[in-house]
């Protein structure tokens, strides 16, 4: 049992899955901090690969990496089992191939502790590749008081995931996470700041490694899953600021999900517990949220969901268009890509000729 005096300020929850690869080096820019009174909780989500040898040494080592392990079930269960050990008044985030700052505490609590209303931060970092080396690329840091659960599709009070930071009671509050399927963290930030201020800041926390093997990055399918749920996570914001029942996340649902063959199909499964409205809703921002992710992703939209996005945007009057200026960026940006990549089966589904003028004619009124 730890006294007063030692006993951790904050608690890391890191879930790995076969990452060998990168998980020592992970783990000791977390032991490098300058705040030293930490415990590195990583939750071995039913590695089969080196992980566990490698996270058996490191906590000889050190007393302070503490391994729990479970047989595999996904990202959520991970990180809610790691919540399940958290003992100290800070919980910290981290992937297992990312690599933080060695002043990154340091400057977390300082933060927290000038703004007794903040309940949760992240901040910008540096982009890696799949070997370590910097790419030139930061991310970009975005406001999460400009979150807006209405906008098509929906702005999100988002904090970097790998470097996120919260207080223990808030995270308690929320009662951690819930299976919002690739979109998790989001949702987390909706519920977040319902009992204080989300804050983004501007330096860089770490390093981020950017490869194919993310979830994000894995295929059309998950993508189409992340652009459903995202949105999901704010009509389900929207319901608890109206006092209204929350929508359900059951885990059993990813199933029905993967077995859908496109964009549409998978909205119907998710609207089934909307009304008119917020079903409505999900099938404008879910479009656009597909073309959006696609942009910056491994996969590309095929021509059946090209076929469906056409018709929501055709729905869309210029006034939409100007309100919203992700989607209307959106579809110019997929027709250029497709177009360059020479996808004209893709483009022939996704082009309309009336939808393409007014979104050029918003940006060259600078909407």
């Amino acid at each position: 049992m730890q006294d007063a005096q030692s006993a951790s300020l904050i608690d890391v929850v890191l879930p790995v899955y076969n990452g060998a690869a990168t998980i020592a080096e992970s783990v000791e820019s977390l032991l490098q901090q300058t705040i030293t009174r930490i415990r590195v909780l990583v939750v071995d989500d039913g590695s089969t690969d080196a992980t566990a040898g490698i996270l058996a040494d490191l906590s000889r080592k050190d007393a302070r990496v503490v391994v729990i392990t479970k047989t595999n079930g996904g990202i959520v269960e991970a990180l809610n089992a790691g919540l399940s050990h958290v003992t100290a008044p800070y919980v910290a985030r981290q992937d297992a191939d990312d690599i933080s700052a060695p002043d990154r505490f340091a400057r977390q609590l300082a933060t927290f502790e000038a703004d007794p209303g903040l309940v949760a931060m992240s901040g910008s970092c540096i982009h890696i590749d799949a070997d370590g080396r910097e790419t030139g690329t930061r991310y970009a840091i975005p406001d999460p008081d400009a979150a807006d659960d209405r906008a098509i599709p929906s702005v999100e009070p988002y904090l970097l995931h790998p470097f996120l930071m919260v207080r223990a009671d808030a995270f308690a509050a929320v009662k951690g996470y819930r299976y919002v399927l690739h979109s998790e963290d989001t949702d987390l930030y909706w519920r977040l700041r319902e009992h204080g201020r989300l804050r983004n800041l501007p330096e860089s926390l770490g390093k981020m490694r950017l490869h194919g093997g993310s979830i994000s990055n894995a295929s059309l399918q998950n993508g189409r899953i992340m652009a459903i749920h995202s949105q999901l996570a704010a009509i389900s914001a929207r319901r608890r600021a109206e006092g209204r029942e929350d929508l359900a996340f059951p885990r059993t649902a990813l199933a029905e999900y993967k077995a859908a063959s496109d964009l549409e199909a998978m909205i119907e499964i998710a609207g089934r517990q909307l009304d008119p409205a917020e079903r409505d809703y999900l099938h404008t921002a879910a479009a656009v949220k597909l073309l959006e992710l696609a942009s910056g992703r491994l996969y590309e939209v095929d021509r059946k969901d090209c076929t469906y996005v056409r018709s929501v945007y055709a729905s869309l009057s210029s006034a939409q268009l100007a309100r919203n200026p992700i989607a209307n960026w959106a579809y110019r940006a997929t027709v250029k890509r497709l177009l360059n990549q020479r996808r004209f089966s893709q483009l022939k589904a996704l082009l309309d000729v009336s939808v393409l003028s007014r979104t050029i004619r918003l940006r060259i009124a600078g909407a």
